[in-house]
This record gives structure tokens, C-alpha cells and sequence, in this order.
């Protein structure tokens, strides 16, 4: 698919952005559809533009008519738990309908290629680590039900229509694009690194770490980091591995590795060279004690493999934080 346009919705946010730069050095035009609502016009440097809400299928079918993309990428959603148990009308109304307005934005001009940002949120508290991707599927908040929500709308529309997709369902993304032409920009900021950095860089509050007794070495919760820029990659080699293996696909992404909260922060130490202030709160619910991704089946098929360790992750992190304040 070399030298084709690809829409990108959601395109002016956080993995969204650093794929935009992913496939533009693999020689695509990616085109960036996203509403600026929780997106920031200046991420968007590989591409055009185009302002629209992800649940008008109209404007999407618009931008296709103008563009012609020869597929879609879609990361346009809400991903803030918390929220979503607040807002869970919200949550259904932008991830699941905005999915449904895609796909049908999609079928109308005959794109039947798909690749989406989904989640590990809808495996819930799996009972047993590292996580396959036939590991039970029964997600505990309403931001997991409306991402497998998207996951089925995508999975019946290929069915249907002999279409092709991946849907990635990603650990934990950090870091930020090395060169620092785009990074992790998130009003509120709810991920633990850069808060960690944000922490360090004197410009957030002292981290708060939520439960030091679970049952794991050091009594905080383990958590599987790949960086983004391992996860743009990803989404570049899923385009290739379509043209030549139709039908539908799901994939884990993840580093297959599990770093403890402390574990994190201890690193951010040694990266930064700055004191960390931290205080301790209960556990929040729902929060499980380990989460690692068993990532084999996206590296057979695809050939990929994580490249940045965690202290990569942090550094690109940090370097990005003290560039642009955020």
C-alpha cells in the first residue's frame, strides 16, 4: 500500500499522532480526522486535517470522498475510566456509535480495510498472567465495554462485508516520539509516567500510588509498558500484513513485561536525577494486581517486536515533558 492515503481518525492524539509519523515515514499520506475536543491541532504535522465528530457518518463520508483512502486506522475514542463510569452514555454515545458511523461511512465508498486502537481493559481482572488474547473476556467499567462494543461492530461489518481488520488491543503506551515532535498531551493526565515525570519536573502534584499491598513483590500493582512508538510501528505492519491475509484479526500489544509502580518511579530516579514526591492512597477499584500481555501472536504474524525498553520509555517520556510543559 505504499504511497496511499490512510484516514486516521482521532489522528491528533496521543498513539494517534505518533502513527501519523509512522506511516508517513513508510511512505503513506495520513489523513487526520478528529474533533480537537480532546486532540491538539499540533500534533497533526505529517498530514491534512480535517475537523469532525467521529459520530457523523456524513462528514466521514465526506472526507473519504475527498481523500479516497485505500483504508482507515481508528484510534477517535474516549479512554478515561473514571469518566466513563461517570459518563457512561457518553462513553457508549463516541466509542461504540462513532465506530458504527465509521463502518458505515466505510461500506458506503467501499474501504473494507480497517485497524483499530482497542484495549486489554475488555479482558477485566483476568485470573491468570501473561494474557492471551482467548483469555475470558469480561471488562468491569464502562470504558471496556464500549471498546469491545467497537470491537464487534468492526468484527459483524467485516463479516458481512468479506472485509479486512486488526484490532490491537494495547498494555500500557508510554513514552513519546524521540525526535519530540509529538508526545503524551492529556487533559487531565490519568497515566502513571507522566505523571511520574510531571512529579519530578515540579509541574504536577506529588504522585499518588493506589495500594502498596497487593500481593506482589514490592505491593503495588504490575503493569506490562510498550512504547509508542512500538505501537505506531505495530499499526504500519498490520496495513501490510492485510494485503496479504485477509479476513479479521485480534492482537495483543505488549512488551511481555512487568514492571511494580515503584519499579516505575525508581527508574523515573535514576532518568531524571530528581526527588519524586509520593504518597500512598488505598487501592482503587477494580484495579488488578498484575497485568501482562502474552505478545506471540502479533509477533508471528507480523514479525513485530517491541524495541524500547522501560528506561527508553521514561527518557523519551522526559525529554518530552521538559520540552513542552505537559
Amino acid at each position: 500500500m505504499n504511497g496511499k492515503t490512510i484516514l486516521v481518525t482521532g489522528g491528533a492524539g496521543y498513539v494517534g499522532s505518533h502513527t501519523c509519523k509512522a506511516l508517513a515515514q513508510a511512505g503513506y499520506t495520513p489523513v487526520t480526522y478528529d474533533s480537537l475536543i480532546r486532540g491538539h491541532r499540533e500534533l497533526v504535522k505529517w498530514g491534512p486535517l480535517e475537523i469532525g465528530d467521529i459520530c457523523d457518518a456524513a462528514a466521514i463520508a465526506a472526507v473519504i470522498k475527498k481523500y479516497k483512502p485505500s483504508a482507515v486506522m481508528h484510534f477517535a475514542a474516549l479512554t478515561v475510566v473514571g469518566e466513563s463510569v461517570e459518563q457512561p452514555e457518553m462513553y457508549q454515545r463516541t466509542n461504540a456509535g462513532g465506530t458504527t458511523a465509521l463502518v458505515q461511512a466505510m461500506l458506503e465508498h467501499d474501504i473494507g480495510t480497517i485497524v483499530v486502537s482497542g484495549t486489554c481493559a475488555v479482558y477485566g481482572i483476568p485470573r491468570i498472567t501473561p494474557i492471551t488474547e482467548d483469555t475470558l473476556i469480561a471488562p468491569i467499567n464502562p470504558y471496556g465495554h464500549s471498546k469491545l462494543m467497537m470491537e464487534r461492530i468492526v468484527a459483524d461489518a467485516g463479516a458481512a462485508s468479506n472485509g479486512s481488520w486488526v484490532i490491537f488491543r494495547y498494555f500500557n503506551a508510554a513514552g513519546a516520539d524521540p525526535d519530540g515532535e509529538t508526545g503524551e498531551w492529556h487533559e487531565p493526565e490519568t497515566h502513571l509516567i507522566p505523571n511520574i515525570l510531571r512529579a519530578a519536573a515540579g509541574i504536577g502534584a506529588p504522585l499518588q500510588v493506589f495500594g502498596d499491598d497487593y500481593p506482589t513483590p514490592d505491593g503495588t500493582c504490575v503493569r506490562d509498558y510498550i512504547h509508542v512508538c512500538d505501537i505506531a510501528r505495530a499499526h504500519v505492519a498490520a496495513l501490510d500484513y492485510l494485503e496479504s491475509h485477509p479476513g479479521g484479526n485480534i492482537f495483543n500489544l505488549g512488551s511481555e513485561a512487568g514492571y511494580s509502580v515503584r519499579e516505575v518511579i525508581d527508574t523515573a530516579r535514576r532518568v531524571t536525577g530528581k526527588p519524586i514526591p509520593v504518597t500512598v492512597e488505598p487501592r482503587r477499584p477494580g484495579d488488578s494486581a498484575v497485568l501482562v500481555a502474552d505478545a506471540s501472536r502479533v509477533k508471528k504474524a507480523l514479525g513485530w517486536r517491541p524495541q524500547a525498553t522501560l528506561e527508553q520509555q521514561v527518557d523519551d517520556a522526559w525529554r518530552w515533558v521538559l520540552k513542552s510543559g505537559y
